[in-house]
């Protein structure tokens, strides 16, 4: 068992360090002011410039697959890389990445979807969760039913991310009813569905910078051609995005944490009350100490589910512990350093209460606290994992 990088996961780590604090942290300030302004978060010019200086340090495409022209580092080092990006809140990620399913697309729809997809010419968007289907994923109500050569899909996805920007949709349907009302994890398939094939979608207000959207599908047709998949078994590809998305919103937690409490480190040395630092003072000396020690927890759980998916092992245990304890360990730590800070934290001149309306999302989205306890509760209970089974 080894618990440190190694000299080039090192070097990985620190590059991608360097290039968020020379380039994404400089624009923080531009970015919260376009977002105040209802603008998009950054200029197409700044985002094809920011891609560039990418691809120059052979950055682009971390994770994807060599075969498709990635470095297909693993998803460890992809968690250490979306820890360092998460550091910010400048929305920029290293290109080259795909939904983890569309890789069980065939060669007609990765040549259609995940090429482009990967290249940065096409964005993509999942939909499951459904007004009625949130936490209770096997509640789908939106329907395909065929018709001749067309599957026709009607129905109402909610809260999908990437949803008012997407060219195309991974979409969760019934198409067999009989099957889906014995084992609510049969008779769903995914389709994939352009944009241009008839679905609208409208964004959601939030109290954060999250701007999920409502899709609507009312009669669109599709082929068998649009199958993701096999036909009836599209809920095990949900499951499997799930799996993937949930470590990772527990990688953007630390990340943010960690910048979190680095400012609040900053700040208590500079900051006196009463003549000395408030770093001085036992209450703000506990509120890091707490913070530390739960931030290094909440990283190795994250790396030891990214860990176990490079070994080709399921991980979906360890991503709800992951993504629960994650999420909480970053709404503590964010509601800790805007105390250190005090008034100043609360307001709009500082990052801080811009993650605090964020971070509240992460207990949520992906499967919500409840969902996560009962998921990890039901898995020792019926003995599908052990407590010594990873470690």
């Amino acid at each position: 068992m080894h618990l440190r990088l190694n000299d080039e996961q090192k070097m990985i780590q620190e590059t991608i360090r360097k290039f968020v604090n020379n380039e994404l942290l400089p624009l923080e300030n531009k970015v919260l002011e376009n977002e105040r302004r209802g603008e998009p978060s950054l200029s197409k010019d700044t985002l094809k410039e920011l891609q560039n200086k990418a691809k120059r340090l052979g950055f682009w495409g971390l994770n994807t697959p060599k075969e498709y022209g990635g470095s297909e580092l693993g998803q460890l080092m992809q968690a250490i890389v979306t820890i360092e990006m998460s550091k910010t809140f400048v929305p920029f990620n290293f290109g080259g990445e795909a939904d983890n399913i569309l890789y069980y697309g065939n060669s007609e729809q990765k040549e259609k979807y995940l090429i482009p997809t990967l290249n940065g010419y096409k964005k993509s968007c999942f939909a499951m969760t459904e007004p009625n289907a949130g936490s209770d994923t096997q509640n789908i109500q939106t329907v395909a039913h065929k018709e001749g050569e067309n599957w026709i899909i009607n129905g109402e996805k909610t809260f999908i991310t990437g949803g008012g920007e997407a060219d195309f949709v991974m979409v969760l349907a019934v198409t067999d009813k009989k099957r889906h009302q014995k084992n609510g994890r049969d008779g769903v398939t995914c389709f994939i569905v352009d944009r241009e094939n008839g679905w609208k979608s409208h964004y959601i207000d939030t109290m954060g910078e999250w701007s999920p959207a409502s899709l609507i599908f009312d009669n669109v047709k599709v082929t068998d051609k649009n199958i993701l998949g096999e036909l009836h078994k599209g809920y095990d590809l949900g499951l499997e995005w799930i799996g993937y998305a949930r470590w990772n919103v527990g990688a953007k937690s630390v990340g943010a944490s960690e910048r979190l409490l680095q400012m609040a480190i900053d700040y208590s040395k500079e900051r006196k009350t009463f003549g000395i630092p408030i770093s001085e003072r036992q209450a703000i000396q506990w509120k890091i100490a707490d913070s530390a020690v739960e931030i290094e927890a909440a990283k190795l759980l994250v790396l030891n589910a990214a860990f176990t998916l490079d070994y080709g092992e399921d991980n979906r245990h360890l991503a709800s512990m992951a993504k629960l304890y994650g999420s909480n360990v970053a709404n503590k730590v964010v509601d800790r350093v805007m105390q250190i800070f005090g008034g100043v934290g609360y307001t709009k001149d500082l990052p801080i209460e811009r993650w605090y309306r964020e971070a509240r999302v992460w207990r949520i989205y992906d499967g919500t606290d409840e969902i996560q306890r009962l998921i990890i509760a039901r898995n020792l209970i019926k003995k599908n994992v052990s407590l010594n089974q990873f470690i």
